[in-house]
């Protein structure tokens, strides 16, 4: 009899949970189109670098670099190498439960806002609209003296390197905030920070919890290397790292950048090489990593 009763129960029970676990996955989108082509479907890294390269956007192995939206339905992203003698800039859009036709674009390297309504592409800014995005309009004359690269955390402080007269010719990264409603002149960071040549490719926390940028120092791997740095509980910045030979190698590591998922660092590695007509020309590829790479690098408190 009491084997009769479990039995029952089982009965009962089974079909319950799995209604529950269903509606669970739902919950947690599963099923959701986006998540399950997220990344293009490729293959998530662990604390080691791989190369992204999906073949969606890199048919030919001719993709270069790339940057998601927030929303993960856009992909800005460049060809070079091969029949592409010049670099060309393209997007590729989830729309109706597929990816769309690779097309090209006159956005260049955007950069994202925390809710992706607007870009950031040099010293220009662009809002969404019902039609796609607005004409260019200018950032103003903060960021007038800006070298390569622009990262922007989510209170609107931008995070950029400049050029001054009284440097002459070697950049530094500095940072300008939002004030009543305008952008201040930018403030150089601590010489821990600016110290090395070429600095530039900036990446600030969206919480401004830690920065990295790439430079080439002394005290690193090869060309250029991708260096981090921690905030300090009394706002200041901690040490500059370098992120390791997990990250940093004889090549040239640059323009670090975290997903908006949190999940993800990607960077560039770059090989220099010479041509039959003797120019020299680095040829780059996009690299990811875990994110949890960071954590590991931060000071115990």
């Amino acid at each position: 009899m009491k084997n009769y009763n479990l039995i029952l129960l089982v009965l009962v029970l089974t079909p319950l949970l799995n209604a529950c676990k269903t509606e669970n996955d739902k919950a947690n989108n599963n099923d959701s189109p986006i998540i399950e082509t997220a990344y293009f479907g490729e293959k998530p890294p662990g604390l080691t670098p791989k190369l992204f390269d999906p073949e969606i956007v890199s048919p030919e192995g001719l993709f270069e670099s790339g940057k998601f939206s927030p929303d993960m339905k856009e992909f800005y992203f460049t060809r070079r190498y091969g029949k592409y003698k010049e670099r060309a800039f393209f997007v590729i859009r989830y729309e109706n439960n597929s990816w769309s036709q690779v097309s090209e674009t006159d956005i260049k390297w955007p950069l994202f806002s925390t809710d992706g309504n607007t870009i950031y592409v040099g010293k220009e800014f662009r809002e969404r609209t019902e039609t796609g995005w607005s004409e260019p309009k200018s950032l103003g004359e903060f960021v007038k003296d800006q070298g390569h690269g622009l990262s922007v955390s989510s209170n609107g402080t931008f995070y950029f390197p400049f050029f001054k007269k009284e440097d002459n010719g070697h950049g530094n990264l500095g940072y300008s905030r939002l004030i009543n409603g305008k952008h201040e002149d930018p403030v150089k960071l601590s010489a821990e920070i600016n110290t090395g040549e070429y600095i530039a490719h900036p990446y600030i926390a969206p919480d401004e919890s830690y920065l990295m940028w790439d430079v080439e120092r002394e005290d690193g791997h090869g060309l250029a290397d991708i260096y981090i740095s921690f905030r300090d509980k009394d706002g200041s910045w901690s040490k500059s790292i370098n992120m390791g030979s997990a990250i940093n190698t004889e090549h040239q590591e640059s323009s670090p950048h975290v997903t908006h998922d949190g999940k993800y660092l990607f960077f560039t590695r770059g090989e220099w090489r010479t041509e039959e007509d003797g120019s020299r020309n680095i040829v780059s590829k996009r690299y990811w990593v875990d994110a949890k790479i960071i954590e590991n690098l931060k000071p115990k408190q």
